[in-house]
């Protein structure tokens, strides 16, 4: 199933917020995946210094996971497809 980036907003004076989004998201991919579309939320990395949080969602489609980060309130600044490597990986 393809990854895919979702680029959130967070402040550093707000970091400690990311855990609660990663529960919202988290949850939020377990409601779809019960309708019948299958999302995971895979993990979250937090860039203080640039004030951006990217979360990793597997989903059959780009829409699929952009529709679980807006349901979680991630408000999106872009959704985009995502290749990973190393352990694990392809």
């Amino acid at each position: 199933m393809p990854s895919y980036l979702v680029e959130t907003y967070l402040s550093r004076t707000r970091a400690d917020e990311r855990a609660a989004r990663e529960q919202r998201v988290d949850a939020s991919a377990g409601e779809l995946t019960e309708s019948g579309t299958p999302v995971r939320f895979a993990c979250s990395i937090n860039v203080p210094g640039d004030e951006t949080c990217y979360f990793v969602l597997e989903a059959p489609t780009l829409l699929d996971a952009e529709r679980a980060a807006r349901a979680a309130g991630l408000d999106p600044v872009r959704v985009v497809e995502a290749v990973t490597s190393g352990a694990g990986g392809p």
